[in-house]
């Protein structure tokens, strides 16, 4: 029997967040997090989160680039029917294609709102020129992609109910493992350990978080990777380190 070879390098993935409401702080952005435990459940890191205000050029900039350099880029924000959502155009712009009127979209549109339906409404029916329209079983509502430019709602509420038709478009990997030991130790402590830890298993991305004012822990430590074995060993090589007394708590 062969013995299996090194985990291959995970897929990659970048995100744009788009919108002057964010970046002036008049909403919080809520759609990073929720992203990156998605990809990494699919084996997919993210490793470049960019923030744009409504702009048609910086956004066609940044989706040149990071569609150019990443494996997937998913937009957040700019796919409504007012004056400041130009996310659509931009990435248009970005792949020299043009802004074209989906009639499957225009079609949706009109049978939902009916005789409200304006021109406004059917804004959301814009999409990239040679664009696909992605769905689910459960999301029947179209998702634009453009190559491997996912374009979705900065709504909290819609990007969660359509990031599922991304994720099952794009299929599962080798899924990231995360363990997690919680310590009073503080950080300067526990350098050492750690350092020991990471020259021993440079494939294990190793984490420290200090944690102020909880009276269970004061430190958490974490170990993630896509090999479950090394990930697993080198949580017990930084076990090992420990005093007596420690750890706390393991996850």
């Amino acid at each position: 029997m062969s013995t299996p070879g090194p985990t291959p390098p995970p897929r990659t993935a970048s995100a744009l967040v788009i919108g002057n409401e964010l970046l002036s702080g008049k909403v919080e952005e809520a759609n990073v997090a929720v992203l990156a435990r998605a990809l990494r459940g699919l084996g997919v890191q993210l490793e470049r989160v960019v923030m744009v205000p409504d702009d048609v050029d910086l956004i066609a900039h940044e989706v040149k680039e990071l569609s150019s350099r990443f494996d997937f880029l998913f937009t957040s924000g700019g796919v409504g029917p007012t004056h400041d959502d130009v996310t659509v155009e931009g990435v248009a712009k970005a792949f020299g294609t043009n802004v074209v009127e989906s009639p499957e979209l225009a079609k949706m549109l009109r049978d939902h709102y009916g005789e409200r339906c304006t021109d406004g409404h059917l804004r959301m029916a814009l999409v990239p020129e040679g664009a696909a329209l992605e769905v689910s079983p459960e999301v029947r509502w179209p998702t634009i992609r453009y190559a491997n430019t996912w374009l979705l709602p900065g709504v909290p509420e819609i990007f969660r109910m359509k990031l599922p038709v991304a994720v099952a478009r794009i299929g599962a990997d080798v899924a990231f493992v995360s363990r997690a030991v919680f310590t009073k130790m503080d950080e300067g402590d526990l350098r050492p350990l750690l350092d020991a830890v990471v020259a021993g298993f440079p494939d294990v991305g190793v984490g420290s978080y200090p944690k102020w004012q909880d009276p269970t822990y004061r430190t958490k430590l974490t170990f993630d990777g896509r090999d479950v074995a090394r990930v697993d060993a080198a949580k017990d090589a930084f076990l090992a380190l420990l005093p007596a007394g420690e750890p706390q708590r393991v996850d």
